[in-house]
């Protein structure tokens, strides 16, 4: 089995683990930011535009579609999806951690808790395990809960087989450089159905 046929394998059966779950993530009301640099000392944020994941008695999984990376400038979301994560190969990135249900769900309307979640991040045809560190998720209303990560993550590209991506892109933009290392942030809402 080739990497992109085992990276289709586990993102089917992370769907079918939590088709049943109690808690669909909302995209609408969902973000996830990444901050890129370029050139030594210019930031830019980016998100993504298409998420999706569910939580129950299995887990949480959120599911990114990186064909969906929004940056404000058109080319520069075609040039990550194709010479950065290669989305003809690799079209979305999965994250799943097992997650305290029991304890969520005791939450009241207004009231929070924090957790350390740590998961498997499947990115690029590569996995490898995250830590999220300290996770607040606070209870919006019976049926909707909202997931924050307290620090940004850094999700190093030498990780994920990017490295080469990366380069492609400051060569297009004719860069001195682009870090291989890039802070993430997120808040994702999820209702109970």
């Amino acid at each position: 089995m080739n990497i992109l046929q085992s990276t289709i394998a586990a993102l089917l059966l992370i769907a079918s683990c939590f088709s049943n779950a109690d808690w669909q993530l909302n995209n609408e009301l969902s973000d996830l930011s990444l901050v890129t640099t370029k050139a030594t000392h210019i930031a830019e944020v980016h998100h993504f535009k298409k998420l999706s994941g569910a939580a129950g008695e299995q887990g949480a999984s959120v599911i990114i579609d990186l064909a969906s990376i929004h940056t404000n400038i058109d080319i520069r979301d075609q040039r990550m999806g194709d010479m950065l994560f290669e989305t003809a190969k690799f079209p979305n990135a999965a994250f799943t951690a097992a997650i305290d249900l029991k304890a969520v769900e005791g939450l009241e309307v207004g009231e929070r808790l924090n957790q350390n979640i740590t998961g498997t991040l499947s990115l690029h045809g590569a996995s490898q395990n995250l830590d999220l560190g300290q996770v607040t998720i606070t209870r919006l209303a019976d049926n909707r809960l909202l997931v924050a990560n307290q620090r940004p993550v850094l999700v190093n590209a030498a990780s994920f087989n990017l490295v080469a991506g990366v380069e492609k892109l400051r060569q297009a933009a004719g860069l001195p450089s682009i870090s291989n290392a890039v802070p993430v942030s997120f808040q994702l809402v999820f209702e109970k159905k």
